[in-house]
């Protein structure tokens, strides 16, 4: 079998091709070892292959010794909780986010309850690659213990941030769709005790995705129809282990994850003095929503490490991912779609009117993203290319490169998590940013090509 994508971020593949059981063994008693045989928060984001693949994790991490606290079906940001909770040595999640039905993966978090950042992912790397991979003896073996409720600490801490008075005054109508995965264990009950009336889709968490996962406007055409027919006031999109958030409005309208975290920010800024980080693939719109309120605005390369690093540097509390990743340091260091989903409730309570008239108070951008297969050997000479077809912008290195105007942007880059390069262009019309995307998409097709991808 050949092997996964693996980064220092963790691993992805299709199982029986890419992954199986046994190369999750492997990683996990790596990560056990990582931990010195420390506790190990352990779960997974609904999938069908997770019991197996989980499984397969708990023998691996027994192996070197650790305490598995088991949190079974379980949402990315409540695996980060909990290992802050517990005090434990890090937490593996199961799960390949939002790639298709195929798919699984394997997502470490380090002792503060984040992902790990390049240098602890080296380590933990080095340990797998280790050729001497042995097991403890039996009296040292690890144990398993199944964790109580584990989504509770979780919605807790988003309950104390939030004003639930507000929410359940209101008592809005609310669409739900967890696409089968691990969203649809703790939402609900948030929901429950922020005082929502809900509707629900994509349920049981069992992993049977009727669509495509990923939360984007072409997959959510039923989701939207639902929203409109059902006089909602707001439908959320989780994506399978709800790290990522999508919103519609009530007249069923996709609102997109672009504009989640905007919506965040607008919400919570003027409470909270701090500055705002987010990654150079995020729309301008959070610029001008951190400049409406006065607050500092930066930068980081992609990547949820990256941005959780750019925040402590900073002393930010806010920060995220245009994917819908919004990123609160007094919940955790996770991309947390529960939490996003509270404070737009919070938002939506305190203004009043629609979601529809909220978002037409904010700047209006267009994103266009595309995806191309590309010669990893190629790269250098693709952004080369790009730098000199937009010789007129500002160019920037580093994160692949990154092409400014006053008004407009292009990055083109290579994925962490798919053997693709991205291209991400804004401008203030779609017809603009698409005729950008295809400029440089055009380029990364004719110097990098398809093969040896």
């Amino acid at each position: 079998m050949a092997e996964p994508i693996i980064s220092i971020s963790g691993v992805r593949g299709v199982v029986g091709e890419t992954l199986g059981p046994e190369f999750v063994v492997r990683y996990a008693a790596a990560l056990g070892r990582w931990t010195g045989g420390g506790p190990v928060v352990l779960g997974y984001d609904g999938r069908v292959s997770g019991p197996m693949l989980v499984d397969a994790a708990k023998a691996g991490l027994v192996s070197a010794g650790c305490r598995v606290l088991y949190a079974g079906v379980a949402a990315t940001p409540t695996i980060g909780v909990l290992v802050t909770e517990h005090g434990a040595a890090a937490g593996l999640q199961v799960s390949a986010s939002h790639n298709p039905i195929e798919w699984n993966g394997l997502k470490p978090f380090g002792p503060f309850g984040g992902v790990l950042n390049a240098e602890q992912g080296g380590r933990l790397l080095a340990k797998f690659r280790d050729a001497a991979k042995p097991s403890r003896p039996w009296g040292e073996l690890g144990r398993f213990d199944v964790l109580k409720n584990p989504g509770s600490v979780h919605i807790d801490r988003i309950v104390g941030r939030v004003d639930v008075e507000a929410v359940g005054g209101r008592a809005p109508h609310v669409v739900l769709d967890c696409c089968h995965g691990a969203g649809a264990v703790a939402t609900p009950r948030l929901l429950e005790k922020l005082g929502c009336r809900m509707t629900r889709v994509g349920w049981p968490p069992n992993g049977r995705f009727e669509r495509d996962p990923e939360p984007l406007a072409k997959n959510l055409a039923a989701t939207c129809a639902v929203v409109r027919d059902s006089d909602a006031d707001v439908g959320f999109v989780q994506d399978p282990d709800a790290d990522r958030l999508a919103v519609i409005d009530g007249d069923g309208r996709y609102i997109g994850e672009e504009l989640t975290l905007a919506l965040v920010l607008d919400e919570l800024l003027p409470e909270i003095e701090t500055p705002v980080v987010v990654n150079g693939s995020t729309s301008r719109v959070n610029a001008d929503v951190a400049a409406r309120h006065g607050r500092a605005f930066h930068r980081s390369a992609v990547g949820e490490a990256n941005v959780v690093a750019k925040m402590r540097e900073v002393g930010s509390k806010l920060g995220g991912e245009g994917n819908g990743g919004v990123i609160d340091l007094r919940i955790g260091p996770v991309r947390d779609s529960l939490f996003g989903i509270a404070v737009i409730l919070q938002g939506l309570a305190r203004r009043g009117g629609s979601l529809a008239e909220w978002v037409a108070t904010l700047p209006s951008y267009a994103i266009v993203k595309q995806k191309f297969p590309c010669d990893r050997t190629r790269l250098d000479a693709v952004l080369d290319a790009v730098t000199a077809k937009f010789a007129d912008g500002a160019a920037a290195r580093g994160d692949g490169l990154r092409v400014d105007w006053p008004d407009r942007w292009v990055q083109v880059r290579a994925s962490n998590t798919e053997p693709v390069v991205r291209v991400i262009a804004e401008a203030p019309q779609e017809t603009e940013a698409a005729a950008l995307a295809a400029a440089a998409g055009e380029i990364v097709t004719a110097v990098g090509g398809p093969v040896g991808v």
